[in-house]
C-alpha cells in the first residue's frame, strides 16, 4: 500500500502508472498523484517494494554500465544530488562534514558535498585514503571540489550533519585502516554527546547489506538514503535509521531478469521514504 502526503486523484484504485521498460510496460498500480508534497517524501510500506542482495545490485550495476551505457559518473551524480536533497529537505544544516571513502559511495558523498556547497552550505570532506590515491570517477569529483576550494581536512570537523559514505554494499569483512580511525571518531563523537545528524549514503558502513551483521565496526544512522532498489540487510538494522530510497535512473527493465519487484514509485519524485 502506498501512502503519500500528497492529494490523490477519486478512485485511486483504478488509477495506474506506466515506468518505463525495454520491452513492456512495467506499472505500479496505487493513487495517482497530481500535486507537490506540503512537506516530507512520499511513503513506501516495506512489503511493497523488492528488496535486493549484494550480488544482485552488482549486477545491476553490472547491467547499468556494460548494457545500457548509463556510466557511474551519472549514476553517482544522481545519488549525490539526491543525498544533499534530503538532507537540505531534512535538517537545513548550516555546516556538513562528508566522509568519504575511495569508492563509488565515496564518490557519492563528494558529489552531494558540491551540491551542498552550491547551496550556501559550510562543507568538509575527509577522505579515507590520500587524497592523491584517488582515482577513477571519484578521483574526478575530488577535483572539482579542490577546484571549487572546498575544505579537505585530515581531521574530521564537527557539524551539523556528518555524512557517512565510506563503505557501500560491497564490505569485505571488518573495517580497517584509515576507515576504522573515521568510524572510531563518529562513534566516540556520539559517546561524548555529539548534537549532530548522521546521514548514510546507500548503507550505514560496516553493515552487510545481505544478511545485516557486522562484522566489525559500523556506524549508527540516524537516516540513510539506499539507492535504487532498498536492500535486504537493511530491512531490519537499527543501525538504519529512517529509511529513504533515492532514484538513479535504473529502468525497471533492469530489474525483471532478477525477479526483484515492484519497483520504487519514483514517478512520485527522486526520494522515497520506506517504513519498515
Amino acid at each position: 500500500r502506498l501512502r503519500s502526503v500528497l492529494r490523490p486523484r477519486p478512485n485511486p484504485d483504478t488509477a495506474t502508472i506506466g515506468l518505463y521498460s525495454s520491452s513492456e510496460a512495467v506499472r505500479y498500480r496505487g493513487p495517482m498523484v497530481t500535486e507537490p508534497p506540503a512537506a516530507g517524501y512520499p511513503q513506501i510500506a516495506a512489503e511493497d517494494v523488492g528488496w535486493l542482495t549484494e550480488a544482485q545490485m552488482i549486477e545491476v550495476d553490472r547491467v547499468m554500465i556494460e548494457d545500457l551505457r548509463i556510466e557511474l559518473i551519472q549514476m553517482m551524480e544522481n545519488a549525490g544530488r539526491n543525498l544533499a536533497t534530503l538532507i537540505m529537505d531534512r535538517h537545513r544544516p548550516v555546516s556538513v562534514t562528508v566522509l568519504a571513502g575511495s569508492g563509488g559511495n565515496g564518490g557519492g558523498g563528494l558529489v552531494a558535498a558540491r551540491h551542498l556547497a552550491n547551496r550556501g552550505v559550510a562543507v568538509s570532506v575527509t577522505l579515507g585514503r590520500p587524497a592523491d590515491q584517488m582515482d577513477g570517477v571519484p578521483g574526478h569529483q575530488l577535483d572539482i571540489l579542490q577546484r571549487m576550494s572546498v575544505p579537505i581536512s585530515d581531521n574530521p570537523r564537527p557539524a551539523d550533519v556528518i555524512v557517512d559514505a565510506m563503505i557501500g554494499y560491497s564490505l569485505r569483512g571488518a573495517p580497517r585502516g584509515r576507515i576504522a580511525e573515521l568510524m572510531s571518531w563518529l562513534a566516540a563523537s556520539s559517546e561524548a554527546g555529539s548534537t549532530s545528524t548522521v546521514v548514510s549514503l546507500d548503507t550505514p558502513s560496516g553493515l552487510d547489506v545481505t544478511n545485516g551483521s557486522a562484522p566489525g565496526a559500523v556506524v549508527t544512522a540516524d537516516a540513510t538514503l539506499t539507492l535504487a532498489m532498498p536492500k535486504i540487510g537493511l530491512r531490519s538494522a537499527p543501525e538504519v535509521g529512517d529509511l529513504y530510497i533515492g532514484d538513479i535512473s535504473v529502468p525497471p527493465s533492469v530489474y525483471e531478469p532478477l525477479g526483484v519487484s515492484p519497483v520504487p514509485p519514483f514517478h512520485l519524485g527522486p526520494i522515497v521514504s520506506c517504513v519498515r
